[in-house]
């Protein structure tokens, strides 16, 4: 029955280790795609502008893999742009919106009045519907890049910054940061040299996940007409000036720059999962 047992115990331990490595690797090779079409993107900026009547309204061919639009457009440079300034959109606001919420997060465990100002903050700004307030900052800032940017970094932070709270209430009340208290250090030395680093691991893992909600929400504000500019090569663009040829039979035009979309988010939220997995204790034997 030991034998038996043992033997259970180490097989299923090599098939956690398995799925593991497995995740990892295909982490890995999304993270590598994923750069690959950002660079690709910034390649063809310009290419993705360009205009040639004489080769407009073709469907999907060798030569054009997605098809052209009504201006002649190539539909597969112009996705790939479009899907890189949404990456790097998504890199600007998650990083933005994870220092707003470590920095608050850190500040609630700092005293009892932090900790109410903060979390009442949180349910405010929660409490708001998500893409009401982000088009309603976007139109506030002018719209455009900057208008985007502003907006989605200032309403991704909320999640995270309550499960840092949480983390940081928590780290509070243990031993060492209490002796550290009674050996005079102040609140701030003890926030910056004994929280922090133990905040990094859902911060990072936090701010991975974060990415294909600020994706999303680039490219449904920029649909709705509240986010980027029009002669931007925004996917939010793409889709949206693709509405008014679909019924005309061009189902290209909004079928391929779609479907990355949705496949660039799954790529995240694998990268994000296999970063958990390595980052949090205790999911290593699971």
């Amino acid at each position: 029955m030991r034998k038996d047992c043992r033997t259970e115990k180490q097989n299923r331990g090599k098939g956690c280790r398995n799925r593991r490595v497995f995740l990892l690797c295909l982490a890995a090779l999304f993270l590598m795609l994923l750069a690959g079409i950002t660079l690709a993107g910034i390649v063809e900026a310009d290419a993705a502008l360009t205009t040639d009547f004489s080769r407009k309204n073709l469907a999907p061919c060798l030569e054009y893999p997605f098809g052209t639009d009504w201006m002649g457009r190539d539909m597969f440079v112009r996705t790939l742009a479009g899907l890189s300034l949404s990456i790097r959109i998504g890199l600007l606001t998650a990083g933005i919106s994870s220092v707003i919420a470590l920095g608050l997060g850190i500040t609630a465990a700092l005293g009892k009045y932090a900790d109410g100002v903060i979390g009442c903050m949180i349910d405010v700004v929660m409490g708001i519907p998500h893409m009401l307030l982000l088009v309603l900052i976007s139109f506030a800032m002018g719209k455009g890049f900057w208008g985007v940017v502003t907006g989605i970094s200032l309403t991704h932070w909320t999640s995270l910054a309550r499960l840092l709270r949480a983390e940081a209430l928590q780290l509070k009340e243990s031993q060492y940061v209490k002796i550290a208290g009674k050996l005079g250090k102040g609140p701030f030395y003890i926030a910056w040299k004994h929280m922090t680093p133990h905040l990094l691991p859902q911060l990072l893992v936090g701010v991975v996940l974060m990415f294909p909600h600020a994706i999303l929400h680039e490219a449904g504000i920029t649909f709705l007409g509240f986010g980027l500019s029009p002669e931007q090569p925004a996917i939010g663009i793409i889709l949206s000036e693709s509405m008014s040829y679909l019924s005309m039979g061009r189902w290209w035009l909004a079928l391929f720059p779609g479907l990355l979309l949705v496949l660039v988010v799954i790529m995240f939220h694998v990268i994000g999962n296999a970063a958990g997995s390595v980052l949090d204790p205790g999911q290593a034997h699971r």
